[in-house]
Protein backbone atom coordinates (compact mmCIF):
# COMPACT_ATOMS: atom_id res chain seq x y z
CA UNK A 1 0.00 0.00 0.00
CA UNK A 2 2.84 2.35 0.79
CA UNK A 3 4.53 1.55 -2.51
CA UNK A 4 1.27 2.29 -4.35
CA UNK A 5 0.92 5.72 -2.77
CA UNK A 6 4.58 6.53 -3.57
CA UNK A 7 4.03 5.40 -7.13
CA UNK A 8 0.90 7.53 -7.37
CA UNK A 9 2.73 10.58 -5.97
CA UNK A 10 5.59 10.12 -8.44
CA UNK A 11 3.16 9.72 -11.31
CA UNK A 12 1.24 12.83 -10.31
CA UNK A 13 4.48 14.82 -10.11
CA UNK A 14 5.46 13.68 -13.60
CA UNK A 15 2.03 14.44 -15.00
CA UNK A 16 2.10 17.90 -13.44
CA UNK A 17 5.53 18.55 -14.88
CA UNK A 18 4.32 17.49 -18.33
CA UNK A 19 1.23 19.67 -18.00
CA UNK A 20 3.23 22.69 -16.87
CA UNK A 21 5.79 22.17 -19.63
CA UNK A 22 3.02 21.88 -22.21
CA UNK A 23 1.35 25.01 -20.92
CA UNK A 24 4.60 26.94 -20.99
CA UNK A 25 5.42 25.78 -24.47
CA UNK A 26 1.93 26.80 -25.62
CA UNK A 27 2.35 30.28 -24.17
CA UNK A 28 5.67 30.81 -25.87
CA UNK A 29 4.24 29.91 -29.26
CA UNK A 30 1.32 32.28 -29.24
CA UNK A 31 1.09 32.09 -33.01
CA UNK A 32 -2.34 30.50 -33.10
CA UNK A 33 -5.02 28.28 -31.57
CA UNK A 34 -3.40 25.05 -32.74
CA UNK A 35 -0.84 25.20 -29.95
CA UNK A 36 -3.49 25.07 -27.21
CA UNK A 37 -5.22 22.04 -28.63
CA UNK A 38 -2.17 19.74 -28.42
CA UNK A 39 -1.58 20.87 -24.82
CA UNK A 40 -5.17 20.15 -23.90
CA UNK A 41 -4.97 16.79 -25.67
CA UNK A 42 -1.78 15.86 -23.84
CA UNK A 43 -3.28 17.04 -20.56
CA UNK A 44 -6.37 14.93 -21.20
CA UNK A 45 -4.20 11.93 -22.15
CA UNK A 46 -2.19 12.44 -18.97
CA UNK A 47 -5.40 12.53 -16.91
CA UNK A 48 -6.65 9.37 -18.61
CA UNK A 49 -3.31 7.66 -18.01
CA UNK A 50 -3.40 8.81 -14.40
CA UNK A 51 -6.97 7.52 -14.04
CA UNK A 52 -6.03 4.16 -15.60
CA UNK A 53 -3.00 3.87 -13.33
CA UNK A 54 -5.09 4.75 -10.28
CA UNK A 55 -7.70 2.13 -11.24
CA UNK A 56 -4.98 -0.50 -11.68
CA UNK A 57 -3.49 0.41 -8.30
CA UNK A 58 -6.92 0.23 -6.66
CA UNK A 59 -7.59 -3.13 -8.32
CA UNK A 60 -4.19 -4.37 -7.08
CA UNK A 61 -4.92 -3.09 -3.58
CA UNK A 62 -8.35 -4.73 -3.62
CA UNK A 63 -6.78 -8.03 -4.70
CA UNK A 64 -4.22 -7.75 -1.90
CA UNK A 65 -6.96 -6.89 0.59
CA UNK A 66 -9.04 -9.88 -0.55
CA UNK A 67 -6.02 -12.18 -0.22
CA UNK A 68 -5.27 -10.78 3.23
CA UNK A 69 -8.91 -11.21 4.28
CA UNK A 70 -8.88 -14.76 2.95
CA UNK A 71 -5.74 -15.53 4.97
CA UNK A 72 -7.24 -14.01 8.12
CA UNK A 73 -10.47 -15.99 7.69
CA UNK A 74 -8.48 -19.15 7.05
CA UNK A 75 -6.44 -18.62 10.23
CA UNK A 76 -9.64 -17.95 12.16
CA UNK A 77 -11.23 -21.18 10.90
CA UNK A 78 -8.08 -23.11 11.72
CA UNK A 79 -7.93 -21.65 15.25
CA UNK A 80 -11.61 -22.43 15.77
CA UNK A 81 -11.08 -26.00 14.57
CA UNK A 82 -8.09 -26.40 16.90
CA UNK A 83 -10.07 -24.99 19.83
CA UNK A 84 -12.93 -27.39 19.10
CA UNK A 85 -10.52 -30.31 18.80
CA UNK A 86 -8.93 -29.42 22.15
CA UNK A 87 -12.36 -29.10 23.73
CA UNK A 88 -13.43 -32.51 22.39
CA UNK A 89 -10.14 -34.05 23.52
CA UNK A 90 -10.48 -32.63 27.04
CA UNK A 91 -14.05 -33.88 27.19
CA UNK A 92 -12.98 -37.36 26.07
CA UNK A 93 -10.13 -37.40 28.60
CA UNK A 94 -12.48 -36.35 31.39
CA UNK A 95 -14.97 -39.02 30.38
CA UNK A 96 -12.26 -41.69 30.26
CA UNK A 97 -10.95 -40.60 33.65
CA UNK A 98 -14.45 -40.73 35.11
CA UNK A 99 -15.03 -44.21 33.67
CA UNK A 100 -11.69 -45.37 35.06
CA UNK A 101 -12.49 -43.99 38.51
CA UNK A 102 -15.92 -45.62 38.40
CA UNK A 103 -14.36 -48.95 37.41
CA UNK A 104 -11.83 -48.66 40.25
CA UNK A 105 -14.58 -47.86 42.75
CA UNK A 106 -16.67 -50.81 41.57
CA UNK A 107 -13.67 -53.15 41.75
CA UNK A 108 -12.94 -51.90 45.26
CA UNK A 109 -16.58 -52.48 46.29
CA UNK A 110 -16.53 -56.02 44.84
CA UNK A 111 -13.26 -56.76 46.62
CA UNK A 112 -14.62 -55.42 49.91
CA UNK A 113 -17.81 -57.42 49.48
CA UNK A 114 -15.89 -60.62 48.76
CA UNK A 115 -13.69 -60.02 51.84
CA UNK A 116 -16.80 -59.53 53.98
CA UNK A 117 -18.39 -62.69 52.60
CA UNK A 118 -15.21 -64.68 53.20
CA UNK A 119 -15.05 -63.33 56.75
CA UNK A 120 -18.70 -64.31 57.35
CA UNK A 121 -18.07 -67.81 56.00
CA UNK A 122 -15.02 -68.17 58.21
CA UNK A 123 -16.97 -66.96 61.24
CA UNK A 124 -19.81 -69.32 60.38
CA UNK A 125 -17.37 -72.20 60.01
CA UNK A 126 -15.72 -71.29 63.31
CA UNK A 127 -19.13 -70.94 64.95
CA UNK A 128 -20.34 -74.34 63.75
CA UNK A 129 -16.98 -75.79 64.71
CA UNK A 130 -17.32 -74.34 68.22
CA UNK A 131 -20.89 -75.65 68.49
CA UNK A 132 -19.75 -79.06 67.32
CA UNK A 133 -16.86 -78.96 69.77
CA UNK A 134 -19.18 -77.91 72.63
CA UNK A 135 -21.66 -80.68 71.80
CA UNK A 136 -18.81 -83.20 71.60
CA UNK A 137 -17.54 -82.03 75.01
CA UNK A 138 -21.04 -82.29 76.47
CA UNK A 139 -21.41 -85.76 75.01
CA UNK A 140 -18.01 -86.77 76.37
CA UNK A 141 -19.00 -85.41 79.80
CA UNK A 142 -22.23 -87.43 79.70
CA UNK A 143 -20.33 -90.61 78.86
CA UNK A 144 -17.77 -89.97 81.56
CA UNK A 145 -20.49 -89.37 84.13
CA UNK A 146 -22.32 -92.52 83.03
CA UNK A 147 -19.13 -94.50 83.30
CA UNK A 148 -18.43 -93.08 86.75
CA UNK A 149 -21.92 -94.05 87.87
CA UNK A 150 -21.47 -97.54 86.55
CA UNK A 151 -18.21 -97.89 88.42
CA UNK A 152 -19.75 -96.46 91.54
CA UNK A 153 -22.66 -98.87 91.23
CA UNK A 154 -20.30 -101.82 90.91
CA UNK A 155 -18.35 -100.76 93.97
CA UNK A 156 -21.39 -100.07 96.11
CA UNK A 157 -24.20 -102.35 95.13
CA UNK A 158 -26.24 -101.51 98.27
CA UNK A 159 -26.41 -97.79 97.58
CA UNK A 160 -28.17 -98.45 94.38
CA UNK A 161 -31.65 -98.07 95.73
CA UNK A 162 -31.07 -95.14 98.09
CA UNK A 163 -33.00 -91.96 97.54
CA UNK A 164 -29.95 -89.72 97.90
CA UNK A 165 -28.31 -91.34 94.89
CA UNK A 166 -31.43 -91.00 92.86
CA UNK A 167 -31.80 -87.34 93.79
CA UNK A 168 -28.23 -86.44 92.83
CA UNK A 169 -28.37 -87.65 89.28
CA UNK A 170 -28.81 -84.84 86.76
CA UNK A 171 -29.03 -86.82 83.59
CA UNK A 172 -32.31 -87.72 82.07
CA UNK A 173 -31.35 -91.39 81.66
CA UNK A 174 -32.22 -93.89 84.40
CA UNK A 175 -29.30 -95.40 86.26
CA UNK A 176 -28.34 -98.92 85.21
Amino acid sequence: MIEGSRLRSAFLACAMAVAVAAALSGCSESSGGNAIKPAAASEEAAEQAEEATRKREEAGELAKDRELLSQIESKKREETAEANAKKVQKSAEAKAKKLQETAKAEAKKREQKSKEEAKKRQQAAEGSGKQREASERAEANKRREAKQREEAARRHPSSRGTPSTQATTTTGTPPP
